[in-house]
């Protein structure tokens, strides 16, 4: 594929977006960059020269051709992910108004339950650290915040200050497509919070003399945390827990959403903290809290 027809299908910005914010593996991240581009070629055959016009009907018209080239359900299946994914990402840049992809059936196929880690884990992965590093102060914050309040990473790297109302202890997050929801955060992220805006924020904005900056996380030049910054931070912290779970951000996000599933929050609440648009999509964390509580009777009841 030519260098314009990557960028004018966004697909460079496409392969950040799954790899960083999503955490997804190396080899899912090549599979959707190879369905992508079948499909990108499949629309250029059609004389599209950017996303912003395709249908339902011209998804389908890609789907009937591989479904007529006698690929699996499960193939055909991570095709379909991987367009869900790239027009729900193009959705958060505006540069489609909707998702063609909401009306689109995909052939019944298993749906893999998300990573979440236990509350074991999750206990050594927020231990509070026994230096006074700004940076490692930084990092107990930004990973409290992130399991305390389920924010996507995108959506962390952006919090100004003035999101943050502490007194109520509430966030503004603005998500997908602009949209802006509340979410309540604990204690436990508070005075994590509160010790690195006081202790460790001011000293990383001073030494790159940019004590002015207004984004909640900066790094260690003063300026605003990246999603790749925020991914290594999670993936430097997993590896000197000896943590042996696979964990990205988003699993932290897996994690808040289910635990308190666990805890008996409604599901309304949860999406609505999680800024899912539909119901269904929440709805994966309450098969993932059955699977868990059939675990918990196979290993202890004693007629399992």
């Amino acid at each position: 594929m030519t260098e314009a027809a990557t960028r004018e299908f966004y697909l460079e910005l496409f392969e950040e977006y799954v790899q960083i914010d999503r955490g997804l593996s190396g080899a899912t991240v090549a599979a959707y960059t190879s369905d992508l581009t079948q499909f990108i070629e499949f629309l250029k055959g059609r004389e599209f020269d950017s996303p912003r016009d395709v249908e339902v009907a011209d998804l389908r018209e890609f789907v009937y051709g591989l479904k007529s080239r006698g690929l699996t359900a499960r193939t055909i299946g991570r095709k379909i992910s991987a367009l869900r994914s790239y027009f729900g990402f193009l959705q958060t840049l505006d540069v489609i108004d909707s998702d063609p992809c909401e009306l689109l059936d995909g052939p019944k196929v298993g749906r893999a339950l998300p990573t979440v880690l236990s509350q074991a884990e999750i206990d050594r992965l927020l231990e509070v650290p026994e230096a006074d590093d700004p940076l490692r102060l930084r990092d107990w914050a930004i990973l409290e915040f992130m399991y305390a309040t389920g924010v996507r990473i995108s959506e962390l790297v952006t919090l100004q200050v003035r999101d943050v109302d502490f007194e109520e202890r509430l966030v503004k997050v603005r998500g997908k497509g602009s949209k802006e929801r509340i979410i309540p955060f604990g204690g436990a992220a508070l005075e994590a919070l509160i010790v690195y805006l006081r202790e460790s924020r001011p000293a990383l904005a001073r030494a790159a003399g940019r004590a002015k900056v207004g984004t909640l996380f900066i790094g260690r030049r003063g300026r605003p945390l990246t999603r790749k910054g925020a991914w290594d931070i999670v993936k430097r912290r997993v590896l000197s827990t000896g943590i042996q779970t696979r964990v990205t951000p988003h699993t932290l996000r897996h994690t808040f959403a289910t635990h308190l599933l666990q805890g008996g929050a409604d599901i309304a609440a949860v999406q609505e903290m999680l800024g899912h648009a539909d119901i269904s999509t929440t709805q994966i964390y309450t098969h993932l809290e059955r699977s868990y509580l059939s675990e918990v009777h196979r290993r202890y009841h004693p007629r399992a």
